[in-house]
């Protein structure tokens, strides 16, 4: 589906290929042509003075009673016995959105033989109702099981919002959710709020960064948006008070063509990335992926962990779970050290809700001096040397 071109007004002036950032608009003499890249962003619609371009009809699907779906649901990642950090900062922020609205926070809990503990745990940061589905194919992960029961929860409560974490996890099955549901879903969203008429406002890059898109979903329910890691606040409400509710879902939900033959950890001498409070990133200022060796150590001597530019993980030197950035993981530590990054956008708009930010790099006008607290113009092959030795020396290790 594509921007429509009425030839009878089109002049060909030429303005709408300027404007149009995916190159998805030619002039070919006087005929004027929109590819398949074209992704109805509408930017060449607004520019047309004279009209001649149009957005194609999309029909909003069978009507839905709106004022049947009450209430907000997080999504509760649990996995391993615990549960994922994002879900408690979701629940933070959702409890926001549910006083603003004045209706009820709910969490959603599927695993197996769950502790008690963990639900308490949810309603101390905010849930005023916790949905429990405890059954044994809801353990190991898979995307169809989990998929069928969010949405058979949902069909049967109907919320008017499901929040979930945009974690591999979260990537996996929620959109298949939104598929049953036949509703809409923003991902990755950096911002949440509630309009003046009571609608989801779902706000995140657009453009590679370069532009912030809020989206509404007006016509279906329920709203669906996902946040990565580390975006929201997570705060705890003392004496907050709540109920758990036992749901049991039809035998045929759980049913799976998947079948998990081992789950394979990663093995990381450093902390995991999203959740770590110092993180050391390398790019492709290191010339080879064994100079990560460089970056690896400054991290172990930090108790942080090991990031990388996307330029890096295409060179081959990191594995994709180890990328900061719009297309990677966003991260918000105490401390992000950026060692041979450049700073793109695409990289910045991952890392930007660091505590402190120190960028090395031997190009002073290098953009990613603009967001840093402090910058080291130097030689890294030079610095990191004398960086790891004085650390060392700090803590008495030689």
């Amino acid at each position: 589906m594509k921007a429509i071109v009425d030839h009878q007004k089109c002049t060909a002036c030429g303005v709408c290929v300027d404007v149009c950032p995916f190159e998805a608009i030619t002039l070919k003499e006087t005929l004027l042509e929109i590819s398949d890249e074209c992704t109805l962003c509408g930017m060449c619609v607004d520019t047309c003075e004279f009209q001649a371009l149009s957005m194609p009809e999309v029909g909003s699907g069978a009507p839905v009673d709106l004022t049947a779906h009450k209430g907000i649901w997080v999504f509760a990642e649990w996995r391993e016995g615990a549960v994922h950090k994002v879900s408690h900062e979701l629940l933070s922020a959702g409890r926001k959105l549910a006083d603003k609205k004045g209706i009820d926070l709910c969490a959603v809990l599927l695993g197996h033989a769950l502790d008690s503990e963990i639900s308490q745990e949810l309603i101390a940061h905010g849930a005023d109702v916790v949905y429990v589905v405890d059954h044994p194919q809801l353990t190991p992960f898979r995307d169809d099981t989990y998929s069928q029961a969010l949405a058979e929860l949902a069909r049967r409560k109907k919320p008017e919002i499901i929040l979930a974490g945009a974690t591999s996890m979260g990537r996996s099955f929620i959109p298949r959710v939104a598929a049953l549901l036949k509703t809409g879903l923003t991902a990755d969203c950096t911002e949440l709020d509630i309009s003046d008429d009571g609608l989801l406002l779902q706000t995140r890059p657009a453009f590679g960064g370069n532009v912030m898109a809020t989206i509404i979903c007006p016509h279906s329910r329920p709203q669906m948006a996902t946040v990565r890691p580390k975006v929201m606040k997570m705060e705890r409400i003392p004496g907050h008070g709540g109920k758990v509710e036992t749901v049991t879902l039809p035998e045929s939900t759980f049913q799976s063509r998947i079948e998990v033959l081992e789950v394979l950890p990663e093995r990381d001498q450093t902390a995991k990335l999203t959740e770590a409070d110092v993180i050391v990133s390398g790019g492709r200022g290191l010339r080879k992926g064994e100079h990560f060796a460089l970056i690896e150590e400054v991290a172990r001597l930090f108790k942080g962990a090991v990031g990388a530019s996307r330029g890096a993980v295409e060179e081959g030197w990191m594995p994709p779970s180890h990328q900061v950035g719009q297309t990677g993981r966003t991260v918000a530590p105490k401390l992000y050290v950026a060692v041979g990054i450049a700073g793109a956008i695409q990289h910045v708009v991952g890392m930007q809700g660091s505590k402190i930010i120190v960028a090395v790099n031997k190009d002073p006008q290098a953009p990613i001096f603009d967001i840093a607290t402090y910058g080291v113009v130097a030689d890294l092959f030079e610095f990191v040397p004398a960086l790891v030795k004085k650390i060392k020396q700090e803590q008495g290790m030689v």
